[in-house]
């Protein structure tokens, strides 16, 4: 099963994140950085434009012969749905139409996920911002692994499975580590999609439903851009909660790679970030960056020092308020 890592535990800190004091330090600096912090209305008409694009992809797979259903899938269908995701994580910060019309986003979000063939829009949008203001919080913030991930995906071989089917611990974990009731907009965002599934089978049949569904399992597992799921907050450097990676797939990711930014100003959407680096440069400069997720998830699988437990978690402190 390849080589054992040597970690049998997270990396537990009693420390508080350290995102909002360096966004305290940043503003009182430059506080020109405020004038960032509004709509992307840009966001309505690219994602739109994506979501089009993969109804289009549908139609054209529906008769192609398998091999070139899966090989589409690969080549072109999970690069956009990884990137829809990364348009979902963008939509739930209230980019897209701003915080004044929130229901606007949250149908918005129902709207970008279809392409994805599995909802979970309206319940990202929970859980997300739960890592975004307790980044680490044991049992609360769910995009941290569990403790069974840690303890099982513990060799070369494992590391490897765990990162193809990445998507699936990022869609069910959630429900293991902190379920949450339902809401009212997480069943319309269910029922949305059944039907969507079934409206894309009956009219362009099985291969354009494997083909989105593939390139979702494809896209968020075994994926150069998959890297940046490792990338964001797994520790590369002892003590680093949060990386930012600076390279071309930002392009793709809605800059999403400028993840310390990101967490330092969730208000600022991904399109401004370059600014934000630009302005407090002297902040950013100075931190440990990633240049290349492809070998983000080369040292993750082959590096025996890195595991799902590479991660800096803290005890809740007991006054969190969740969604």
């Amino acid at each position: 099963m390849g080589s054992r890592v040597s970690r049998e535990d997270f990396e537990w800190v009693d420390t508080d994140e350290p995102h909002a004091q360096r966004r305290r330090e940043i503003l009182a600096k430059y506080p020109e950085i405020k004038s960032l912090m509004k709509p992307d209305p840009n966001l309505i008409w690219i994602i739109t434009v994506m979501v089009l694009t993969q109804l289009a992809s549908f139609y054209l797979v529906k008769d192609l012969d398998w091999k070139w259903v899966i090989f589409w899938a690969v080549v072109f269908g999970s690069s956009i749905n990884h990137s829809m995701t990364l348009g979902i994580h963008e939509i739930s910060h209230n980019f897209p139409f701003g915080h004044h019309k929130a229901l606007w986003n949250r149908w918005f979000g129902i709207f970008a996920n279809l392409p994805i063939g599995v909802p979970y829009s309206i319940s990202y949008k929970m859980y997300h911002m739960d890592h975004h203001r307790y980044l680490g919080a044991a049992g609360i913030d769910v995009d941290a692994p569990s403790h069974f991930e840690g303890w099982f995906f513990c060799t070369t071989v494992r590391k490897l499975v765990w990162v193809v089917f990445q998507p699936l611990f990022i869609f069910l974990r959630p429900y293991f580590v902190n379920p949450k009731p339902f809401t009212s907009l997480e069943n319309i965002n269910i029922v949305s999609q059944i039907t969507f599934n079934i409206i894309i089978y009956y009219v362009w049949g099985i291969k354009s439903l494997v083909y989105m569904l593939a390139a979702t399992l494809l896209g968020l597992g075994l994926n150069p851009i998959s890297g940046h799921f490792i990338a964001d907050h797994y520790m590369f450097l002892k003590g680093q909660d949060t990386n930012s990676y600076y390279g071309p797939l930002n392009f793709l990711m809605f800059n999403g790679g400028y993840h310390n930014e990101h967490h330092d100003f969730p208000s600022v959407p991904g399109s401004r970030l370059p600014q934000v680096r630009k302005i407090a440069a002297e902040y950013y400069d100075k931190l440990p960056h990633h240049t290349s997720w492809v070998k983000v998830l080369y040292d993750f699988v082959m590096d025996d020092t890195l595991s799902p437990y590479s991660r800096i978690k803290r005890p809740p402190k007991g006054n969190e308020v969740l969604d």
